[in-house]
């Protein structure tokens, strides 16, 4: 294993020059739709989440600073790694700062995988996609405990428990291993690009329904001693 502070000292990422040429920033603080981005916080080990007005190209690359990869993003004199060791998203903002009471999850990582890595490669495909839910079901489990409680009150906790949640997810992510998010190749982000269309639209031709009126990811799963396979509601 080598440390991106051996391999480049000068901590080159050609990807902040990309995005400060292909967004613009300023924009964000006007936006009518609501933007949160979290990242790490290396010292602290806590998520920060980042709103529209604070959104700059390196918010955003420490939103996705894996740590052996790349060197840790100082913002405001803070070091910060990938956010999804702190929040897969972060749900508290979509609760607390959002009218909506749809949520809908479109997940990348698949949750659960047959069959046991033996494989370098294979264990630590499975590390990561295990390190990265954790945080997610953490917070989803906690939404499922509030559903079952006979009365929480009209503080934050009822806004968690009337949460409506949905995922839209595809099982051809469980086909696509770790070295696949190193592939940049323009054939590859097409096919996912055309993957989670194909996704979407199979979610709204099944649940466009139920949006606005009921659940149709099963929590409850998340709370059995023998927890049945994590799904939408079909």
């Amino acid at each position: 294993m080598f440390s991106p502070y051996d391999m480049n000292p000068g901590a080159l990422n050609p990807l902040r020059e990309i995005l400060a040429e292909c967004v613009d920033f300023d924009r964000f603080a006007q936006a009518p739709i609501k933007l949160f981005v979290t990242a790490t916080n290396v010292h602290t080990g806590r998520g920060r989440v980042f709103r529209n007005a604070d959104v700059t190209p390196d918010v955003l690359l420490a939103s996705a600073c894996l740590p052996f990869m790349f060197q840790a993003i100082e913002i405001d004199g803070e070091p910060y790694w990938d956010g999804g060791y702190a929040g897969n998203p972060t749900m508290t903002p979509l609760i607390r700062e959002c009218d909506s009471t749809d949520t809908i999850l479109v997940q990348i990582n698949p949750i659960e995988r047959s069959g046991t890595p033996r494989a370098a490669g294979e264990i630590i495909n499975r590390v990561n996609e295990i390190s990265f839910n954790a945080p997610l079901l953490k917070e989803l489990r906690m939404m499922a405990v509030l559903r079952q409680v006979a009365n929480t009150g009209d503080c934050e906790g009822k806004r968690w428990a009337e949460m409506r949640m949905h995922r839209i997810a595809t099982p051809r992510m469980v086909d696509l291993g770790y070295s696949s998010k190193l592939n940049a190749e323009w054939a590859f982000l097409c096919f996912l690009r055309d993957e989670g269309r194909g996704a979407a639209d199979d979610f709204l031709g099944m649940h466009a329904g139920d949006l606005g009126h009921s659940s149709t990811l099963d929590l409850e799963a998340l709370l059995e001693s023998s927890p049945r396979a994590f799904s939408c509601d079909m």
